[in-house]
Parts: structure tokens; sequence; C-alpha cells
């Protein structure tokens, strides 16, 4: 009767997703633990067969980093960003697009589905300009730093997804940009997930990392559920800190767009992500447009 129960409470929001366009981001341990991603891909998969449109990026800063080390060269990093020469480059497109990409469409076709594996290059889904100079504050001096080949995205063309959507793929996307000039950028998956998921008009945009949701300051307990004006006063009072800002920005960037919900789960979790998206409570936390 348990098992029962929990279909019966999955069942409306089975019924209320179907045929929607749900975006993915996968960061975080799930990137290095394979039992971990196994888990994820699992349910990832189960969306599709219930009827959701499921598309997938991914990061995988922490593999990079290694990937680099192996090969000899030090990866570089002021303020906390990477310094993308075209060595780096070169190694994090191999990274990106011929490992964790891959892997992850090898994953979909393990457990049933079919997957197709693209960066932002392919079908120019994600164009983007090189980033200006970071002003970062070392050692209590500010410094204008050149990044390398980092992109900032100024445009998303989602027809290739469409098209892959309509034919039931599931897209698996690695961010890496291309400029005008035909030239490719690295880009910030966070960044790149949430602007996929506007260019898609998506129902839900759910970032999935390392951390149960947004917590408060004690770090006692997560908030299941925040509107925008809610999120950003927690950035202004310095609750929402570090990386967890990115995530909080791209989540209420689509909001006023085109998506209706947003959502930042731990991946590390065992199917958090059914149990955020099928359970009244949920498991991390909800991130919704201001009440009217």
């Amino acid at each position: 009767m348990n098992r029962v129960d929990v279909l019966m409470e999955a069942m409306p929001y089975i019924q209320q997703f179907h045929g929607k366009t749900v975006v993915v981001k996968l960061g975080g341990h799930a990137m290095v633990d394979a039992a971990v991603l196994d888990t994820v891909i699992q349910d990832v998969v189960l969306l599709h067969y219930v009827g959701m449109r499921v598309v997938i990026v991914h990061g995988g800063g922490p593999e990079i980093t290694q990937k680099m080390k192996d090969m000899g060269k030090e990866p570089k990093f002021v303020g906390g960003l990477r310094i993308t020469d075209k060595e780096t480059l070169e190694i994090a497109q191999m990274v990106l697009v011929g490992k964790i990409n891959d892997g992850i469409v090898s994953l979909i076709t393990k457990f049933g589905a079919r997957g197709v594996g693209v960066s932002g290059n392919d079908g120019n889904i994600l164009f983007a300009k090189k980033m200006g100079a970071k002003r970062i504050k070392i050692d209590d001096l500010e410094q204008d730093v050149d990044l390398g080949h980092v992109g900032e995205i100024e445009e998303v063309d989602p027809s290739l997804l469409e098209c892959l959507l309509e034919n039931e793929y599931i897209p698996v996307i690695a961010p890496i940009a291309i400029d005008k000039r035909g030239m490719s950028l690295n880009v910030n998956a966070d960044t790149a997930a949430g602007e996929i998921a506007i260019a898609l008009k998506a129902f839900k945009f759910i970032n999935m990392s390392d951390v149960d949701g947004v917590m408060n300051a004690a770090r006692t307990r997560t908030y299941h559920r925040l509107n925008i004006n809610e999120a950003e006063r927690l950035i202004k009072e310095g609750v929402i800190v570090s990386g967890m800002i990115p995530k909080i920005e791209s989540c209420i960037s689509c909001l006023r767009d085109s998506v209706n919900y947003t959502h930042i789960i731990n991946g590390n979790n065992d199917h958090s992500l059914l149990l955020e998206l099928f359970t009244h409570e949920g498991v991390g936390t909800m991130i919704t447009r201001n009440e009217q």
C-alpha cells in the first residue's frame, strides 16, 4: 500500500507535466561519481517515459581541472575564475564533449531511451562573445583580468533541440559556445542551462548540485519555496553567497522570462529529481515568480 500511496501522490504531477519541457542542469558530485550519475540518469529516463520532454545541460569543472593536471598543465584561477588559454579550452572540449557528454548519452541508452550529445557549437545552439576583462580584487588591489577563451552568451537557437525533442530524443548539451567568427568559447554551465530553458520556453528549470537547496543563515534548514523578491533579499542580506549566487540569478532570469518554475536540488541524494517533482513536500528549493 505504501507503493500505491506513492504512485497516487505522483499521479496529478505526472498529468500536469505530461508533454512539458524540463531542462535539467547536472553539476557537482554527479559529474565525478559514477553511482550518483547512474541514479540521476535513471530518473531522467523515467521522466522521459512518463511524457516529459527532458533536456540535460552538464558542467564538468572538477574533471577539467584533473585532466589538466594529468597532462602536466597547472590550472590557473584568479578570484575563483578559471583562466582559459587555448590549450585549456582544448582540454575543456575534450573533457566536456568527448568524455562527460558521451558518458551521459551511453547511460541514457543503457536505461532504454535515446540520447543525443551536442555542444553549443552544434546547430549554432549557443552564440557567445568573448567575455571582457573582469575586475577582481587580489590582495586588496583591484585588477582587470583577461580570462581568455571564456564567453558570454548572446543568443540561443533552439531549433536543433526542438527537432530532437519532437523525435523523442533526450538532448545532452556541453557548455561550449561559438562566436560570430566560428571560434569556440567556454561558457558557464549554470548560465547556459538557464538561457536554453528560456529559449525552449521550458515549464521547469532544475539545477542539480551538491547542496540541498537554499539554506537559512544558520544553515540549519532549507527553504522549500521562495519567490523572486525573497531570493533577491537573501542575496542582499548575504544569506545566499558564493557559487549559489549564479544559480539563483539564473533561476530568476528564467522566471522573469518564459519559464514557469525553477528548482535547486541536491543530486547526491537518491532519486532527488523524482522526489522534488512528484511529491507534495519536495526535497529542494522551488523558486517561483512573485505573488500577484
